[in-house]
C-alpha cells in the first residue's frame, strides 16, 4: 500500500490539527468520495446491544473533534471514539507528538529503546505523546453532541473520558466526567485507565482496588449506558484475572490495548521527544502481537470465569487480515488508529471483504 496523507498532520501542533484538520482524503466532501469499494453495510451485527453496520471503527486518539468524527463516519468507520476528554482543561504536550518508530521486528513489553524520526514508511508504527489534552466541558460537550448527532443508522459515537489527578478522589472525577459525557447523548462510554503518559508502572488499570471504585462510581452516576474500560497490556492470565473477578460483572466491556511503552531516541541517541519525555506510548504494526495476545487472554478468561463482557480489539490493524486475526482471537469489535490515520479507506477495504 502506498503512503497516503494522514488525516492528522504530525508536523503540526495538536492545537493546529484541532483547528484545521482533518487533512488528506478525510477532508474530501462526502458527496465526492469514491464509494466503489464499499461493501454491503446493512445492519447484520450487534455491539453492546446496538445494531451496527460493521464491527469496525477508530479508537480514542485520532478523532479530535466533531469534524474528525464526521469524516470518519462518512468514510464508513461505524464505531468512532471521540478523543478522551476531562472535566477540566488540560494542555497538550508540545511538539513533537507523533514520530515514526523503527523497532527491529515487533516491540516487546519491556520498554525497548527504538529509533524515531519523521519517515513514515509501511509497515508503520508511531509514538503517541500528547498527555491527553482536553478543552473545558463547555466546549467539548457541545462539540461531542454534534458528533453524536452526525452518526447515521448503524453508526455510533463512543464518548471517551478520564479523571484528572489532584481533584480529590479520582473516582469522583471519573464519575463527573462520565456524567458530562452522557449529557451529550453518547450511547456508549469508555473510561481511559491506561494513559501511557502516566508512566508504565503508574497506569490506573494496574491498581485493581482503584479501578473497582472508579467503575462503581461511574455506574452509579450513569447506570443506563454501556461502560467500557480502556486497558493496557497484561503479560499473562494471572496478572489480569483478579481485575476481572472484581469488575467483570460490573462493566460492559474492555478496549485493549492502548499502547506499549518504549524509549524513542533520535540519530544522536538522545530522547526523541525531549529530555522530559524519555518514554512514550507506541502504537501501530509493532504492537499488533500484543493486541492479539491481550484479546485472546480476555476472551479465554471471559469463558473460564463465566463472564459476559464485550471486547474491543485494538493494535496494529491496517488490513482485512489484521481485522480477522483480532476477531478470531475473540474481539467483538475491532478498531484501528494508526492504520486508519494513514489510510482513510481502511473501513471500506475491510467491508469489501466481509
Amino acid at each position: 500500500m502506498k503512503n497516503l496523507t494522514p488525516f492528522y498532520d504530525p508536523m503540526l501542533s495538536y492545537e493546529d490539527n484541532y483547528a484545521k484538520g482533518p487533512f488528506g482524503l478525510f477532508a474530501t466532501p462526502e458527496e465526492t468520495q469514491d464509494k466503489s469499494i464499499v461493501g454491503d453495510t446493512k445492519q447484520r451485527e450487534t455491539f453492546a446491544g446496538l445494531p451496527v453496520n460493521s464491527l469496525f471503527g477508530i479508537p480514542a486518539g485520532p478523532l479530535l473533534n466533531s469534524n474528525y468524527v464526521k469524516a470518519a463516519l462518512a468514510h464508513g468507520f461505524d464505531l468512532c471514539v471521540y478523543k478522551t476528554v476531562r472535566t477540566v482543561p488540560h494542555k497538550s504536550h508540545p511538539l513533537p507528538n507523533v514520530l515514526s518508530v523503527h523497532p527491529e521486528g515487533k516491540l516487546s513489553a519491556n520498554r525497548d529503546t527504538v529509533f524515531a524520526d519523521n519517515s513514515y514508511t509501511q509497515p508503520l508504527s508511531i509514538t503517541n505523546s500528547f498527555g491527553v489534552p482536553s478543552f473545558s466541558p463547555d466546549i467539548w460537550q457541545e462539540d461531542m453532541a454534534d458528533a453524536v448527532n452526525a452518526a447515521k443508522e448503524g453508526q455510533y459515537v463512543i464518548g471517551s473520558f478520564q479523571g484528572t489527578q489532584g481533584r480529590g478522589a479520582i473516582e469522583k472525577d471519573y464519575a463527573l466526567a462520565a456524567r458530562l459525557v452522557s449529557e451529550t447523548n453518547a450511547p456508549i462510554l469508555e473510561a481511559n485507565l491506561s494513559c501511557p503518559n502516566e508512566g508504565a508502572d503508574k497506569l490506573l488499570c494496574f491498581d485493581f482496588d482503584k479501578v473497582e471504585r472508579i467503575a462503581g462510581e461511574i455506574k452509579n452516576a450513569v447506570p443506563d449506558r454501556p461502560l467500557f474500560l480502556k486497558l493496557a497490556y497484561f503479560s499473562d492470565d494471572a496478572a489480569v484475572a483478579p481485575l476481572l473477578q472484581k469488575i467483570g460483572h460490573i462493566i460492559d466491556g474492555f478496549s485493549t490495548i492502548n499502547t506499549l511503552s518504549a524509549r524513542p531516541i533520535n540519530r544522536q541517541g538522545l530522547p526523541a521527544l525531549g529530555a522530559d519525555r524519555i518514554e512514550a506510548g507506541v502504537c501501530g504494526d509493532a504492537i499488533r502481537w500484543a493486541g492479539i495476545d491481550m484479546v485472546s487472554r480476555l476472551a479465554r478468561l471471559r469463558q473460564n470465569m463465566d463472564l459476559n463482557f464485550s471486547i474491543i480489539g485494538v493494535g496494529g490493524v491496517s488490513t482485512f487480515e489484521h481485522y480477522q486475526q483480532l476477531r478470531e482471537a475473540g474481539a467483538d469489535a475491532v478498531m484501528s488508529a494508526t492504520g486508519a490515520m494513514w489510510n482513510p479507506n481502511l473501513a471500506r477495504m475491510i467491508k469489501r471483504n466481509l
